[in-house]
């Protein structure tokens, strides 16, 4: 029997370590950093592209592509409507939020 869980995160965090080290305070890990973002920070956080990636035509990209083309243009449209605090702001009650902040969060799920 082979076992895959969790791949993906394996793959991903020693890139997380590598930016931390690197980039130091000048990155803001949400909301494992916390909730509310300092200014002038870059922001890494957890996206789950099917939210949005149905709501823009495919056109000729491959699946993968469509994903980061959907999160990206959705993120650039909450930006310029000023909207996007929303997707950082999730109605959670004081517990979800702190198991969440150690657990992680997905960014824009209410």
């Amino acid at each position: 029997m082979k076992w895959l869980l969790a791949r993906s995160t394996h793959a991903g965090l020693p890139w997380l370590r590598y930016l931390r080290q690197h980039a130091g305070q000048r990155v803001h890990f949400w909301p494992f950093d916390g909730w509310d973002i300092p200014g002038g920070r870059w922001v890494v956080a957890e996206v789950y592209p099917s939210l949005w990636s149905q709501s823009f035509d495919r056109g000729g990209r491959t699946p993968d592509q469509h994903d980061a083309y959907s999160v990206t243009a959705c993120v650039q449209r909450a930006g310029l409507d000023s909207s996007l605090a929303e997707f950082f702001a999730p109605g959670l009650t004081l517990h979800k939020r702190e198991v969440a902040r150690i657990e992680g969060w997905i960014l824009g799920v209410r």
